[in-house]
């Protein structure tokens, strides 16, 4: 019979077990020669039972020195031990400027593919809302410190820092100063109560920084040595940022939904940059409105918590690597520095990287910005004493003038007209000061006005751009200086045909569904699907959006975000029929946005089946952990691979016949007779459980329950007689 027995032993060593159990190697190979050549190595964490494993993707997906075509799995059988490859993984998702794949356990080891439902239950941890994070929070880090050799290891430490950047906001990267190898990258980083919050992500692997942190394990020249004749795996160097795994959830949701989204609109042909990625015009502003500057400063008072420095920058890649350095007093400062880490932004653009909320030291502090390694530009600015009293012009919007002098509109996203105002905010102003505006269009400049200041100390105005030919759809820019210093700075987009102050870009926005997507062009919109459809579609017509326009797709099932993609418009300014496919949606309500320069144009939903997920296909790592040690009940001695099997609720030790739909869970005692089960438990769910060891009578009961009183965590004492 089970003996309950609640032991005092630390719930975050079981939890370190169980996190440890869900942490796998990953390696990226090639065959050669009926062999397998090992290109690249990394560390993943198993985020469903099904086998998605979440990971970086710099290691996986086949680019520069990571050239090899397979994954192989290997996971920690006994946790003392080095991990043993058991499967093989295909890549689901990936977003290679974030740095993160998703991938999903598919065949054996010898490549036999794995049946629908035939692969056995995984450990796998829970994914946490990293919003939740806070500086100073103590944090675990999980993954394997070589290149597979020794066992799952542990690196503790604490937040030290948010940066910030336009794809992710005030938290984009956590910093940490804790020690964690290069192989480590790709695992996980869990808070106190065992859920994951971000990924260890390390530079990027490429062909000029192959030799960081480099080690030869195989003889790919086949001359019968391993040495420095060979093609090196490289490691990576220390990590110090963590991505959060909020970044990561949209991926998870889609690939447990096996939801697949297809662009099917052909795009113009857009011939990738040739020209080499570069940063200018560096400045600072003390925080960001909408992704722009509020203002532009050259210094800022003591007791000051936000940073940003922005620049912009041109021809940058997913593949591009770009770094910040950044000093105080010439000491080089890790908190608020950027390692090497992928490019996240689009090829063009304005970008910021900095902090909010955080204390910066007084001092001079120099950032440094490096592209592929190379020194791409830098800024200076001083923070220490007292509140500024200079001149300074902020928050520039923009929009159209009613008849009142009232801007109306979004702000940022103008339709194509004849002119275009922004209204500003000054303070500190000298009458009799220089003043200049500069208005850009597609970065060339299109109008200039310089005049004398005579509007008081402070409060706001509003200056118009009115070019000959109006306004044509594409990216603009306002420069407002003082004395010939910039103070001021934003951009925003022309696209769509004016109806009032707000443009209307993209129209018809609807779903439908279709045996063909030519069929799908001519069908009528629905806003319902029946429960069982291959596919739907969505379409839309559009007016006005210039080529390079940042636009975004949005998609969501029953408020979850699955999908989201922003990218440069690449087809035709004006069009119709935009088609896009949604592939096996379940039964639930998919909401549709696009988005233009941050902001929502518009939206739409439509209801498939009972228009809600029918079951909680985001299930999450909750419940009771469960544990225990198998005794030998004569010698008190813990029995070794013991089989504790538990069956899940639609079946009694009766009904048992090995089927794999009857396993909840198997859990197998190592060499000291301890067990834990890799799958939380459900609280009064009814459970049956067979225990079997060789030489020992077995053990069998149905109806095995935990209630509210067990708590999370359950170790028990089970004992075997021998037959």
């Amino acid at each position: 019979m089970l003996v309950p027995s609640v032991q005092s032993q630390s719930p975050v060593s079981l939890d370190i077990d169980r996190l440890k159990r869900a942490t796998v190697f990953i390696y990226q190979a090639s065959n050669a020669d009926d062999a397998l050549n090992i290109s690249c190595v990394t560390t993943g964490t198993i985020v469903s039972s099904n086998g998605l494993i979440l990971t970086n993707a710099h290691s996986i997906v086949q680019a520069g020195i990571c050239n090899g075509d397979t994954l192989i799995i290997a996971i920690s059988v006994d946790l003392d031990e080095p991990p043993i490859p058991k499967y093989r993984a295909e890549l689901l998702q990936v977003d290679q400027g974030l740095d993160i794949a998703l991938l999903r356990i598919s065949r054996e080891l010898d490549g036999r593919l794995i049946a629908d439902g035939a692969l056995p239950p995984l450990p796998f941890v829970e994914v946490a809302d990293s919003t939740e994070v806070s500086i100073d929070q103590n944090i675990t880090i999980i993954g394997y410190p070589d290149i597979g050799n020794e066992p799952v290891d542990v690196a503790r430490g604490t937040i030290t820092a948010f940066i910030a950047e336009p794809r992710g906001g005030s938290q984009s990267w956590f910093k940490t100063r804790a020690t964690i190898p290069g192989t480590m990258s790709g695992g996980g980083a869990y808070n106190s109560n065992g859920q994951l919050i971000g990924i260890p992500t390390t530079v990027p692997v490429t062909l000029t920084n192959a030799s960081i942190g480099c080690k030869f394990i195989n003889d790919t020249n086949r001359d019968g040595l391993i040495n420095s004749n060979d093609q090196c795996v490289p490691i990576g160097d220390f990590i110090s940022t963590i991505r959060p795994s909020n970044f990561a959830q949209r991926l998870i949701r889609s690939a447990s939904l096996n939801l697949d989204v297809q662009n099917l609109t052909t795009p113009e042909i857009r011939p990738n940059p040739i020209d080499p990625p570069s940063f200018s015009r560096l400045f600072f502003s003390p925080s960001v409105v909408n992704g722009l500057p509020s203002t532009v400063v050259g210094r800022l008072p003591a007791n000051t918590n936000s940073l940003y420095l922005f620049f912009d920058y041109k021809n940058m890649t997913p593949e591009t690597v770009y770094e910040v350095r950044v000093t105080r007093d010439g000491v080089p400062d890790p908190i608020f520095s950027l390692p090497p880490v992928r490019w996240s932004g689009s090829e063009n653009g304005l970008w910021y990287v900095g902090s909010r909320d955080q204390p910066w030291a007084n001092g001079t502090y120099e950032f440094s910005l490096l592209i592929n390694g190379l020194a791409a530009g830098s800024q200076r600015i001083t923070i220490g004493g007292g509140v500024t009293t200079d001149p300074t012009f902020s928050n520039i919007v923009f929009g159209l003038l009613d008849l009142q002098g009232n801007l109306l509109g979004n702000g940022y996203v103008l339709p194509s007209g004849s002119i275009a105002s922004a209204r500003f905010v000054y303070a500190n102003m000298i009458d009799g000061s220089t003043w200049t505006t500069i208005w850009y269009f597609n970065d060339a400049e299109v109008a200039r006005a310089e005049d004398t200041w005579e509007f008081g100390a402070n409060g706001s105005n509003v200056v118009n751009l009115r070019p000959q030919g109006g306004l044509f759809p594409g990216k603009y820019r306002l420069e407002l200086y003082i004395n010939n210093a910039l103070s001021a700075t934003a951009d925003f987009i022309v696209a769509g045909a004016q109806e009032g102050p707000l443009p209307t870009i993209f129209t018809d926005l609807g779903y439908t569904s279709a045996d063909s997507p030519f069929e799908a062009l001519n069908n009528p919109t629905i806003s319902s699907f029946p429960a069982v459809v291959d596919v739907i579609y969505a379409k839309f017509n559009w007016q006005q959006i210039a080529a390079g326009t940042l636009w975004t797709l949005r998609w969501f099932v029953d408020d979850q975000l699955f999908y989201e993609q922003t990218s440069p418009w690449i087809t035709t300014e004006s069009g119709s029929n935009f088609l896009l496919s949604l592939n096996n949606p379940p039964d639930g309500t998919y909401t549709l946005q696009l988005i233009v320069n941050g902001l929502q144009i518009l939206e739409t939903t439509a209801v498939v089946g009972i228009g809600q997920l029918p079951i909680d296909r985001f299930s999450e790592a909750e419940g009771v952990t469960f544990s225990g040690i198998v005794l030998d009940t004569a010698t008190r001695l813990g029995i070794p691979n013991v089989s504790v099997i538990l069956i899940t609720e639609d079946f009694s030790v009766g009904d048992f016949v090995w089927n794999q739909e009857q396993v909840f869970a198997i859990a197998t005692t190592d060499r000291n007779g301890q067990f834990q089960f890799d799958r939380p438990l459900s609280l009064e769910t009814p459970y049956s459980v067979i225990i079997e060891a060789q030489g020992y009578l077995p053990i069998a009961a149905d109806g095995f329950e935990l209630d509210e009183e067990v708590g999370n965590t359950l170790d028990i004492i089970i004992e075997m007689v021998r037959d």
